[in-house]
Order: structure tokens, then C-alpha cells, then sequence
């Protein structure tokens, strides 16, 4: 494929959040330079809670560029959505969205190697972010989650560097599909059976394919959504 140029690399320190104070790195701001990434993610960036945030498998998020205008169209023209980093993210394109893009997709940025690990689940931190009591919700019905990437070769990126898909290990998975099948057919179990051995999946993901199996039912989402728990 051609090189997908991106819009924004941001980084954020942990700060409070909403009403509670929460700490958060979810406020993400534009780099001018080049950084480090890590197999932990890029130098300078934070997460609140390294419990559900971060990680090998998270160690970057990717958010369209290309989801804002709907965004606008349904929230208002908020100053949150005149530019990228209203949903933390790291990166940020306009070209590669949930239809385009699979779990196992392996890009080349800057000097670094990443790899698609899984999509995101939306949590609570959306709803203070955008001051919308649903907003997390509202992200997990839209599709329009974004993604996230583990490290396969740390390196160095910079804003003006373009993505360059060089494998693909499961075409068939996208973020897309996974999403449809997790919150809209969240019992097909011929498709969790699929799921809970799918290697490049992040291993959280196919955790919950593989207890949906065991247990017949869907993981209770409300306090990842509405805050009554760290999300």
C-alpha cells in the first residue's frame, strides 16, 4: 500500500480528569519532533491506570482523523474536535479506518515496526473528556473505536513520517468485523471458537471470546462505560 501520512503524533503526562480529578494521560498534544517508541509506547507519553491502560498491547493508540466530522455533526462544534487528540490518541490519520485496517496488520513507521493487537474498548474517561454522559457508549455502538498496536522493532518516529503496511497475517479479521462480532453477535460461538485462537487478537480479547464460551454471556460493560469503575 501506499504511505498513509499522518495528521498527529501526541503524547500526554497524567493530569486530573472530570469532576473526581481523576489522573489520566488521555489529554494528548501534538509533538514537534521526533520520539522515541518503546515496546511500552512513544517517550513522554503516560497513562493514568496501568492496570486497563498501556501495556505491550496497547502501547499505541490510533484514532481516525477520519470520524470527526461525524463526530461534529453529532456532538456540536466543539473545540475538542477542531483538532486530533480528542480521543487520546497517538496517532492520527485521514485513509485508514476499522474497515481498512486488521488485527495482525504489520506497519512500518519512522524506524519503528508495529503490528494492529486489538481495537479499543471505550471507557468512562470519554464521558469526562467530553463532558457527555454517554460518550463512551456512544463511541462502542458507533464502530467508531480506533485501534491499538504492539511493538515488533522499537525505533524512533516523527510527525511528519507516513505509515507503510508491509504484512498482513489475518486480512480477514478487521477491526471492523471483531468489533461487529464482540458487541452485535456477541454469542456466535462459532466465531469466538475463531476468535479465542486467532494468535496475532491481543490476549484480553480472546480471554473474553474464550469465557463467553465457557459461561454462555456477555462481560457486564457498565462500569467500564459509566464510571463506576476505572476504566
Amino acid at each position: 500500500m501506499n504511505g498513509v501520512r499522518l495528521g498527529g503524533l501526541l503524547t500526554g503526562s497524567v493530569r486530573p480528569l472530570g469532576a473526581k480529578g481523576a489522573p489520566s494521560g488521555i489529554d494528548k498534544q501534538p509533538v514537534s519532533g521526533p520520539v522515541v517508541l518503546t515496546h511500552h509506547g512513544l517517550t513522554g507519553d503516560a497513562q493514568g491506570d496501568l492496570r486497563v491502560h498501556g501495556g505491550p498491547d496497547k502501547a499505541l493508540h490510533h484514532y481516525p482523523f477520519d470520524h470527526y466530522a461525524q463526530w461534529a455533526e453529532a456532538l456540536g462544534a466543539l473545540p475538542l474536535l477542531s483538532r486530533s487528540g480528542a480521543f487520546g490518541e497517538n496517532l492520527s490519520t485521514l485513509g485508514l479506518t476499522e474497515a481498512d485496517v486488521a488485527v495482525g496488520d504489520v506497519f512500518a513507521l519512522g524506524s519503528a515496526i508495529i503490528e494492529v493487537s486489538q481495537g479499543r474498548q471505550p471507557c468512562w474517561k470519554l464521558n469526562a473528556r467530553f463532558e457527555v454522559a454517554d460518550m463512551a457508549r456512544r463511541v462502542q455502538i458507533s464502530g467508531r473505536t480506533g485501534w491499538y498496536y504492539r511493538v515488533l522493532q522499537t525505533g524512533q518516529i516523527a510527525p511528519d513520517d507516513a505509515l507503510y503496511r508491509i504484512d498482513r497475517r489475518a486480512p480477514e479479521w478487521s477491526i471492523g468485523r471483531i468489533w461487529q462480532i464482540f458487541y452485535l453477535d456477541p454469542l456466535n460461538r462459532d466465531v469466538l471458537a475463531e476468535l479465542a485462537e486467532l494468535a496475532p487478537l491481543a490476549e484480553g480479547w480472546r480471554r473474553h471470546a474464550r469465557r463467553r464460551l465457557d459461561t454462555g454471556t456477555v462481560e457486564d460493560w457498565s462500569r467500564r462505560l459509566s464510571g463506576d469503575a476505572a476504566g
